[in-house]
């Protein structure tokens, strides 16, 4: 007879899988079976939490320091050009020989828009859209600064090409500069929408993971109890507090950073957004103003007779009017809606004001309409005269910075509480995972000593 096979030779797996099999059929194997795997699920709990707690955590921080700040430098960008704009056409109204202090606050605006142009290249990160903005930004606030001067110079030799020039000049701001800062802003705004959302989203896989690590630890306990008729594990019980300390930690933590975040938004952004519309449309309405008395009916609106200057003041002036009342609404206490009462007094008193000069500019009274609209100037460019249009809008200006300013405190108080809310939790996290795998084993050990 032919001689029997060998018999074949198992794998070293299928020994180790007979060997956990073998070992699980007695008691101390299942106990060192169920302390690792207890071990491995607390240690896991820590590690998912640290890791999505991380990820809010430095959502958060962008929220406060980095897409907020780069939202609201937006909108100081659009302010600035916007105000440039504005007062480039009071200088001109003003003579040739423009006000020291128009010519002062005028470049200041312009080197503040330069500023944070560079701060916003520097910061915007991987946003395709807010870095083709930023390009074009560079590319065409030379040309429109290089059309300002010449405007001035055409102006001080007497010449009415001079009003072309700024007519131009503001034509290239409305059409080319002020919409890619609105769009910047925008996008910037859309980013810090989205931080917001990634900082307050719920962690659920760390909250069902420390549920599912108590239950099993749970579980454990009342498989000890059964066994040995003990009712503490002491090294299981220490798991169990350390997992609950965590779960609880981390359930109420993130609820405290939601609410400061949604305070932050809705107390906070909201108004500011609000706040900064406005604050454009008496900045477009004061430039329409002036470029009204400059054009003197040269531009003519779509209907063909009226000036168009001043349909898109009154246009710019309806925006503003309900931007104020949108603002109150939002404001939350006195510091947000003195401003906001005072601006809303200051646009009405600007109204009746633009009205009487308007009626002197169709009258053909220019001589009278000046004065009316940019005030009485000393030798300085310091408005001596309280009584025009101008004074109106530097009142509505001044008090609209201060309600921005009350409603930035609010947003960065109230997000920075939200940031506070998640500080140790990452660290807290870990340190008890370790502590709670620690005494999960321990307690297991504990039972596999009475089989010694």
């Amino acid at each position: 007879m032919p001689a029997a096979p060998p018999p074949r030779r198992r794998t070293a797996w299928a020994e180790g899988v007979e060997q956990l099999r073998g070992a699980a059929t007695t008691e101390p194997g299942r106990l060192r079976i169920i302390g690792a795997v207890l071990a491995l699920l607390v240690v896991a709990f820590g590690a998912v939490t640290a890791w999505q707690i991380t990820d809010r955590r430095a959502a958060a921080d962008d929220v406060v320091h980095r897409s907020q700040p780069l939202s609201a430098d937006a909108a100081s960008i659009y302010r600035s050009l916007a105000d440039a704009d504005t007062t480039s056409a009071g200088g001109f109204l003003a003579g040739g020989q423009e006000p020291r202090a128009v010519r002062e606050r005028y470049e200041k605006d312009i080197a503040n828009a330069s500023r944070l142009l560079v701060k916003a290249a520097a910061h915007t990160g991987a946003s395709a859209e807010s870095r083709r903005e930023i390009a074009l930004l560079g590319e065409q606030l030379p040309r429109y600064t290089g059309l300002i001067e010449q405007a001035r110079a055409t102006n001080r030799q007497g010449l009415p090409l001079g009003g072309a020039y700024l007519r131009y000049a503001n034509e290239q701001m409305s059409s080319l500069l002020l919409p890619a800062a609105q769009r910047l802003y925008e996008a910037e705004t859309r980013r810090l929408y989205a931080d917001h959302d990634a900082a307050r989203s719920w962690p659920l896989a760390s909250l069902g993971t420390g549920v599912l690590v108590i239950a099993a630890l749970v579980w454990a306990q009342r498989r000890n109890y059964r066994h040995t008729n003990r009712v503490f594990n002491h090294g299981l019980l220490a798991a169990t507090a350390a997992t609950t300390v965590v779960l609880l930690w981390l359930a109420l933590g993130h609820t405290m950073a939601r609410s400061g975040l949604d305070e932050a938004r809705a107390q906070g952004q909201e108004s500011l957004k609000v706040l900064n519309d406005a604050r454009i449309a008496s900045l477009q309405a004061r430039a329409n103003e002036n470029l009204t008395l400059v054009s003197r009916g040269a531009v003519l609106a779509e209907d063909g007779k009226s000036d168009k200057y001043d349909v898109d003041y009154a246009r710019n002036m309806e925006d503003l009017t309900a931007g104020l009342a949108a603002a109150l609404e939002l404001a939350d206490d006195g510091q947000g809606r003195t401003p906001v009462e005072q601006a809303s007094d200051g646009v009405k008193q600007w109204q009746q004001r633009h009205a009487a000069a308007r009626e002197s500019d169709v009258k053909g009274d220019y001589e009278l309409a000046q004065p009316q609209v940019i005030g009485g100037l000393d030798k300085n460019g310091v408005s001596w005269d309280k009584t025009s249009s101008g004074a109106s809008f530097d009142t509505v200006d001044a008090v609209l910075e201060q309600a921005v300013a009350h409603e930035q405190q609010e947003f960065t108080d109230a997000a920075g509480g939200g940031l506070a809310a998640l500080g140790g939790l990452v660290t807290g996290a870990a340190a008890l995972a370790a502590v709670g795998a620690a005494a999960a084993l321990l307690g297991i050990g504990r039972r596999l000593s009475e089989y010694r």
